[in-house]
């Protein structure tokens, strides 16, 4: 059972409540095409951009006939919505299971209340992480990446999505608030908040420059200045050398 107010919790219900605005299917055939053709409208956003998505080019992406977009879609915003829509539906759908399934971003050797080499060698763990996960979205989910960043876009101009924006947001917020909360942390939420918008620069940096132009180094140290703030720690004056920070775990 999921608790009340976490993120695993909270990301189930954005993933069950999401509003569609186009005709609703009602045989399950019938919601599979409709499913097609919202999946198709999605490759073009993250291919072409948002303007391009149009009835005729999604039909043909689709491999459906053109009356089948007009019939569960009259309005091409509600098509646009609607894409999103299920985007976030299964995004969500996959943040509860992530979020179910983690507990903890920590060593178990780890102790939270321990001196300072303790907690510095919990830096460089967090930090190491970190960059590993930027570079694995960057790596692995670019076209997911890509909708997210048109997903936001749109958002400015639609405001049905406006909402879903938040929902979304909201979700990563809050899972990344209890880990900051198990930290120790005096305002988890904020910390959170500026975590979660210093990986969304890296990683619209990414795609803007190419995953091989970040540097991972630099990155880490980032990171590292940021766990060092938040855990009340001075920045190391030399670079602790990996057999000092395993015998500090």
């Amino acid at each position: 059972m999921l608790a009340e107010g976490s993120a695993a919790h909270l990301a189930s219900a954005v993933a069950e409540n999401v509003q569609y605005h186009g005709r609703k299917a009602i045989r399950r055939r019938s919601e599979a095409r409709r499913q097609a053709i919202l999946d198709a409208a999605l490759r073009i956003i993250i291919r072409e951009g948002v303007r391009a998505v149009r009835h005729r080019a999604v039909a043909a992406e689709a491999e459906v006939p053109l009356s089948a977009t007009t019939y569960y879609f009259k309005d091409i915003s509600d098509l646009i919505t609607d894409t999103f829509a299920l985007y976030v539906e299964r995004s969500a759908a996959r943040l509860a299971e992530f979020w179910q399934g983690t507990h903890v971003l920590l060593p178990d050797s780890v102790e939270l209340d321990g001196g300072v080499a303790s907690r510095r060698a919990l830096v460089e763990h967090i930090s190491g992480l970190l960059s590993e996960y930027v570079l694995t979205q960057l790596d692995q989910n670019r076209q997911e990446l890509l909708a997210d960043q048109a997903f936001r876009q749109e958002a400015l101009r639609n405001p049905h999505l406006a909402t879903l924006v938040c929902q979304h947001r909201e979700i990563l917020v809050r899972g990344v608030t209890h880990f900051f909360e198990l930290l120790g942390s005096p305002r988890p939420q904020q910390d959170a908040t500026l975590l979660t918008g210093i990986i969304s620069q890296m990683e619209y940096q990414g795609l803007l420059d190419g995953v091989g132009c970040l540097d991972a180094g630099e990155m880490q140290a980032v990171f590292r200045r940021y766990m060092h703030l938040v855990l009340g720690l001075s920045a190391p004056d030399s670079v602790h050398a990996p057999s000092e920070l395993a015998a500090a775990v």
